[in-house]
């Protein structure tokens, strides 16, 4: 029996631990290092039918309707009148058993953790990662110590095991992005509660979704905002009363009363990859962030942690963990282009600029062999 560790117990790390306990050929542990599994209070996520249909492999479609939601479309709408531009059907690229889905983060990880109480150890602080032939050798800093035979490295953007096997060579960056996180109430009047809202802004855009049945919607926006490098380091900054308001005010919409309504209201910096780090042992790998991060403007950082995971798990199973690199580079750059020209888009602050924009959007979404070739190659494994 093979020893399997994971180390971060976030998405991509529980799902590949459900893959592993399915079969009778690994143990698997899990190392979390804070002292519980950060549920990120009622946060939403989007799963496009990529990673829906992978999640089903391991019950994902037994979870009860009430805490899921499959929109149809997405509406795009200018800021500062709100009016519509136009809409995608993204319901086109669903099946009878996988469709395009929303939920809280905490849904998802609640699912995924339900049957890895006892694999999952948390307080585990990784300090030292040393290779001994086939074996790796695990220290913690609460000095005890682990030997395992595959080590799956799923600690998030920041990740202390990667920098601790690449002596700090790749490192994210900030993008120039803030995060505005938030939940609004379901009775919010001037938002589709049935789909996913985009709305484009000069150097902002912000997406609203349901993540449950006639519940509260998830609030997600993305603003251009340059911090110093000492700001970028300093998280109790981004708490601050005085700051959130001036960010708050940033926001370019010409209706702004909802924005008092939004509850939970957490901004963060955007940290994203700048290259792919390739580890030389066949037998220790990343997965998620820890892999690559790319900006969140194409809604796949869940989807791609989840499949991502998939492929690793496979490609361990049939021993041919030497592909998974080159074959998860080859998807991720795909993503990672349409995340940054999304931005970019979304982002437009020219007024000629926008018309064309708005225009060419009108077309691209009626376009079906536009539609397959953007979304098509991304959505489907």
């Amino acid at each position: 029996m093979k020893k399997v560790a994971i180390i971060g117990a976030g998405i991509s790390g529980l799902f590949i631990a459900n893959l592993f306990k399915r079969s009778l050929n690994y143990q698997i542990t899990i190392y979390e290092r804070s002292n519980l599994i950060d549920l990120d209070k009622g946060y939403g996520i989007q799963l496009s039918v990529n990673s829906v249909k992978l999640l089903n492999e391991i019950g994902f479609d037994k979870l009860q309707n009430d805490k899921k939601f499959n929109p149809e479309k997405i509406s795009f709408y200018t800021t500062k009148s709100l009016n519509k531009i136009c809409e995608l059907n993204i319901s086109d690229f669903n099946s009878e058993d996988c469709k395009y889905t929303t939920l809280k983060r905490s849904t998802l990880l609640n699912f995924l953790k339900r049957n890895l109480e006892k694999e999952i150890k948390t307080n585990y602080n990784i300090s030292k990662i040393k290779q001994q032939n086939q074996l790796i050798k695990l220290s913690f800093e609460n000095n005890e110590t682990f030997e395992c035979d595959y080590l799956i490295i799923s600690d998030g953007v920041f990740s202390k095991s990667k920098n601790l096997i690449s002596n700090n060579q790749i490192l994210p960056k900030y993008n120039n992005t803030l995060a505005i996180r938030g939940v609004l109430p379901n009775s919010t009047k001037i938002i589709d509660n049935k789909n996913i809202s985009l709305f484009l802004g000069p150097d902002f855009h912000q997406v609203v979704y349901p993540v449950e049945p006639n519940r509260d919607l998830n609030f997600i926006a993305l603003m251009k905002y340059n911090l110093s490098k000492e700001e970028q380091k300093n998280y109790s900054f981004f708490s601050d009363d005085i700051f959130i308001q001036k960010v708050l005010k940033k926001i370019p919409l010409k209706k702004r009363e909802y924005l008092d309504n939004l509850k939970e209201l957490k901004i963060f910096p955007v940290f994203v990859s700048d290259n792919f780090y390739r580890i030389q042992n066949n037998n220790i790998h990343l997965i998620g962030d820890a892999f690559f991060a790319f900006p969140p403007s194409f809604a796949q950082g869940a989807s791609q942690s989840i499949e991502g995971a998939y492929e690793l798990f496979r490609s361990i199973e049939n021993s041919k963990e030497s592909n998974f690199f080159k074959n998860r580079v080859y998807k991720i750059k795909m993503v990672n282009i349409r995340s940054k020209f999304n931005q970019f888009v979304f982002h437009l602050s020219n007024p000629l600029t926008i018309i064309f924009r708005n225009i060419i959007l009108k077309v691209l979404v009626k376009n079906k062999k536009f539609l397959e070739i953007y979304l098509g190659k991304i959505y489907k494994n």
